[in-house]
């Protein structure tokens, strides 16, 4: 977007993105930011931001790739297949069956943590390529505004290359095994539906899902905790 067509509010936004960047660079490493001097341009203004949502979100996407990152974190725990309730439920009474079904919760949350680190280059690259006119958006929008953002620009991306890095998470954690033997013990059970959910594209869809809440509550801790607003620049744009 041209500088010209601005209108006299947003080029007083963008002035105070200017200055808000040239107050936190006399406290932080340049060759960190990458800007080698000032003064700076506009651009040059709102890349600083980009890059200090940018460590906001490498914070929540770690948070969920680690062990446990899901599996113990009740916001996005993914649950046995809701299309498959009827066979944890009926497995329940086998013996055996029960345990089965708890293996294949733990092991499709150890596939999501496995396949999650591939979100954060996504996400940067959304970032890296946002107009400026979007990072005033982010700064003056809704608390979750930079996760809508995301969300809308990467979701589609994410589905596409997640589900093979799941698919092969799937295999290395052998929840394709234990998901195959909980699918025979539960087809051998007389008067029941055959059934053989997609596990692949229902833990895909639930670790994005996962992914853009974390997000969504770290974006939330920069807006509403000072604590949590780990540069000067993070401080000053949060706290207006």
């Amino acid at each position: 977007m041209s500088i010209c067509l601005l209108n006299t509010t947003s080029f007083g936004q963008l002035k105070f993105l200017k200055e808000i960047v040239e107050e936190v660079m006399e406290e932080t490493n340049l060759d960190e930011l990458n800007i080698e001097e000032v003064p700076f341009s506009v651009e040059e203004a709102a890349n600083a931001l980009k890059e200090a949502l940018s460590k906001g979100i490498e914070k929540g996407v770690k948070k969920v790739n680690k062990e446990d990152g899901y599996f113990k974190n009740t916001l996005i725990k993914i649950p046995f297949p809701k299309e498959a309730e009827q066979i944890s439920t009926t497995l329940a009474k086998v013996p055996g069956g029960k345990e089965k079904c708890d293996e294949v919760v733990l092991l499709i949350n150890r596939s999501a943590e496995l396949a999650s680190k591939e979100a954060l280059n996504i996400f940067i690259g959304a970032i890296t390529a946002m107009e400026i006119s979007d990072a005033i958006a982010l700064v003056n929008g809704e608390e979750d505004a930079a996760t809508q953002y995301l969300e809308n620009t990467t979701k589609s991306e994410l589905l596409i290359k997640f589900k093979p890095i799941i698919e092969n998470a799937l295999q290395q954690t052998n929840t394709t095994k234990y998901w195959g033997e909980v699918i025979k013990i539960y087809n051998k059970v007389p008067f029941t539906k055959k059934v053989n959910p997609n596990l692949a594209e229902y833990t895909t869809e639930e670790a994005t899902i996962g992914l853009f809440k974390m997000i969504a509550e770290e974006e939330s801790a920069i807006r509403s905790n000072q604590a949590n607003r780990t540069t000067a620049l993070l401080e000053k744009v949060f706290s207006q």
